[in-house]
């Protein structure tokens, strides 16, 4: 069914003009490296604080004031053009073991960051200044680092779908 999708996807007009565009697709792609990059430089700032190892005279609340707003532009470029990306060559990533591994590392720092914000840090007025956040703090802002790390990591092997493990390919997602 998700195959079939993309294989429907893959064949509209906008799609095909997309990937056979002399300087859409590229200039997409790096615009899409840009905003993970500004994102995930930022993102890094705001987790090293949380894991007590950076910005430590600054409070929670003042590094994040100071980085939502540019981190939000960052998130954006990364993910309207990583859906361009995806829409022009859909059937170059749904067979790709690193796209999805990317994927559910997204939603693994998704949740982290969810988690956080729903539980650790409703109580941040407690501890906003110490300069070694809550042991739950410092784990979340660890975690964090380890998953968009991973997505940036991953996100690069998805040029080099040929090196995957056997049981990947096994599984035979590229034929029909």
């Amino acid at each position: 069914m998700l195959r079939d999708f993309c294989v429907w996807m893959e064949a509209l007009p906008s799609s095909v003009a997309l990937r056979e565009s002399l300087n859409a697709y590229p200039i997409l792609l790096t615009s899409h490296v840009i905003g993970m990059c500004a994102f995930a430089g930022l993102i890094m700032m705001m987790d090293l604080r949380l894991a007590g190892v950076g910005n430590r005279h600054s409070s929670i609340t003042q590094v994040q004031a100071r980085l939502l707003p540019w981190q939000m532009v960052g998130f954006g470029l990364s993910v309207v053009t990583g859906l361009l990306l995806f829409y022009g060559q859909p059937m170059r990533f749904y067979p790709n073991f690193y796209f999805w591994i990317k994927n559910i590392l997204l939603v693994l720092a998704g949740l982290n960051m969810w988690y956080f914000h729903a539980t650790t840090y409703q109580t941040v007025e407690q501890w906003n200044h110490d300069p070694r956040p809550p042991r739950a703090a410092r784990v979340a802002g660890v975690v964090s680092l380890a998953a968009w790390g991973g997505v940036i990591v991953v996100g690069r092997m998805i040029a080099y779908p040929g090196l995957v493990p056997q049981w990947w390919l096994d599984l035979g997602l590229e034929g029909g």
